[in-house]
């Protein structure tokens, strides 16, 4: 109880100074894909990819990873890589000069129990393998990592950490504090730390955002990443979707691909797309 309270007032004082440091981080164009980037081209365009390329509209993956800054040669730590959507990108795009890591919640601090304690423990076993199937790179080149047993040897050589909508899960489920500690510790100190998030209307009810509905407020998410030893340096909009009014009654699986209210009003809910989504990257603070 006490950590948490402690936290609570960070995360007040660190709502209290967000208008300072947005204005010190404008919105940051991010990148257009071209032919000055061949190895994203490349990737991009990988017959592994052939099911994944109709969400390229909506996720803009070569747009997103030029405003995280990352190029090959970098190692690069992807958290909840999940079925694998941007491990297809990122593996081959890093090269051969380059690491892919997969991260996952630390079963240690975990809340969850049961089955999905299970699939955490598992994950740094399982997941080179199914990442190899993926991209035809050994599974030998693809290291995974609970966050709460990361090698020695492994902290502070990542130079870039993805979050792609997770941070609705890691706070209402108790991972943020922990997994948020262990993706500083795998971080450079110039390491940045790139995040994409379902994006709430600014004025909506903490009932619809809380993480339970997959929106959360962009201030919120950038006060409590900010409150775990971050500093935000950009904000984009590559990701965003107007059409999106945030508001569903299944919360963001309302829309695609999830499509949770199947045929009832399918054709309005594909016209409007994916969610709109915030793109936000921060800095390691010392």
């Amino acid at each position: 109880m006490r950590k948490a309270a402690i936290l609570s007032a960070v995360l007040l004082a660190a709502a209290a100074a967000l208008p300072a440091a947005l204005h010190a981080a404008p919105d940051a164009p991010a990148p257009a894909a071209s032919a000055a980037d061949p190895a994203m081209a490349t990737a991009l365009a990988d017959p592994r990819r052939d099911k994944d390329r109709p969400r390229d509209a909506f996720r803009h993956p070569a747009e997103t990873l030029a405003f995280f800054r990352i190029k090959p040669g970098m190692t690069v730590a992807d958290y909840m890589p999940s079925s694998g959507w941007y491990t297809r990108i990122l593996v081959p795009y890093l090269g051969d000069k380059g690491t892919y890591i997969g991260i996952t919640a630390g079963t240690a601090t975990a809340t969850a129990t049961g089955e999905t304690r299970d699939r955490l423990a598992a994950f740094p076993a399982a997941f080179p393998a199914k990442a190899a199937g993926w991209t035809g790179v050994p599974e030998a080149r693809i290291p995974a990592y609970t966050l709460d047993a990361i090698p020695a040897e492994r902290k502070g050589t990542v130079d870039r950490v993805m979050i792609m909508r997770e941070v609705h899960n890691m706070w209402p489920d108790g991972y943020l504090y922990n997994d948020l500690a262990g993706i500083r510790a795998l971080l450079k100190d110039d390491g940045l730390l790139g995040i994409e998030e379902h994006r709430a209307k600014a004025d909506a009810p903490a009932s619809y955002t809380l993480g339970t509905m997959g929106y959360m407020r962009e201030a919120d998410v950038i006060a409590l990443i900010e409150a775990h030893g971050f500093r935000l340096v950009a904000k984009s909009e590559v990701n965003a979707n107007p059409k999106d009014t945030a508001n569903w009654p299944d919360g963001v699986w309302t829309l695609p691909p999830v499509l949770s209210q199947k045929d009832k009003d399918r054709a309005r809910y594909e016209a409007i797309g994916e969610s709109d989504r915030m793109t936000l990257l921060f800095a390691k603070r010392p």
